[in-house]
């Protein structure tokens, strides 16, 4: 996970804003969380917007008085900024910064440093710092919440890190339905259309041609195509008790319902 990885917030104003940066930071797996010269602390405000998971974080919080002495146990610090103009140049997406990091990352820790609510961080602060990162946005709207950007970054760091826990859904189960298939579907749901006077009896391959053209778009599935075809069946079933005297009706049985016609073969 993102062992290796500290957050270090520098002149922090607002004790919720820690506590949602400690959520943000056990939603990833990341967990040393310091601060520096903050300007409002209190623990208790932060626990409330942790969540139990970022509790532990914040009971945790290394406090330092000095940014230098913060930093000093880090083989690499990348400091965060939302200008990046004037000097400010080299400047690295989280994506780009993640993967540089990993590689210090295996033989000892780093930091991502992040600056004051209000104004982020100085130029002495970032001088500091050394590699720079920003999240890129729309110009005129640059400016993240906190604990936002601390989760963009983070997200950016767990995906790119080697034997990350996610796991993609797997392929689909179902075969992909045949020609054949398909052409009974579509001749089937013809058929429905036209019982329910969705379809009118002049040329309705006609007014079919948009259906003929999505079931060429898809990738439909054969358990797709059972669950289509049962509703089908359904719909004319129900269409023919409509059809019936109401001394007929008792007499007429809906079809079983084939749980299996849904399911793959």
């Amino acid at each position: 996970m993102l062992s290796n990885l500290a957050i270090v917030l520098v002149k922090t104003k607002f004790p919720e804003n820690v506590g949602s940066t400690a959520r943000a930071m056990a939603n990833m797996g990341a967990s040393e969380l310091v601060l520096v010269s903050p300007q409002s602390w209190d623990e208790d405000r932060a626990l409330a917007l942790a969540t139990p998971k970022g509790a532990p974080i914040i009971r945790s919080i290394r406090v330092e008085d000095d940014l230098g002495k913060a930093l000093a146990p880090y083989v690499k610090v990348y400091a965060t900024t939302a200008r990046t103009g004037g000097w400010r140049k080299g400047i690295l997406t989280p994506a780009q910064a993640a993967t540089e990091a990993h590689e210090f990352m295996a033989e000892g820790k780093i930091a991502v440093l992040f600056g004051p609510e209000d104004r982020g961080l100085t130029n002495e602060e970032v001088e500091i710092g050394g590699r720079l990162l920003t999240i890129p946005t729309v110009d005129d709207a640059s400016s993240l919440n906190l604990a936002q950007a601390v989760l963009v970054i983070l997200y950016e760091w767990f995906t790119a890190a080697p034997g990350t826990a996610f796991r993609p859904a797997g392929p689909p189960t179902s075969r992909l339905a045949t020609h054949a298939e398909q052409e009974a579907l579509f001749s089937t749901l013809q058929d429905t259309l036209l019982a329910i006077d969705f379809l009118k009896d002049d040329n309705p391959s006609y007014w079919m041609l948009p259906v003929r053209r999505f079931l060429a778009r898809i990738k439909l599935r054969k358990s797709e195509f059972n669950l289509l075809m049962g509703i089908c069946r359904q719909v004319r079933w129900m269409c023919s008790q409509r059809c019936l005297g109401p001394r007929n009706k008792d007499a007429e049985q809906a079809p079983v319902t084939q749980t299996e016609e849904t399911q793959e073969r």
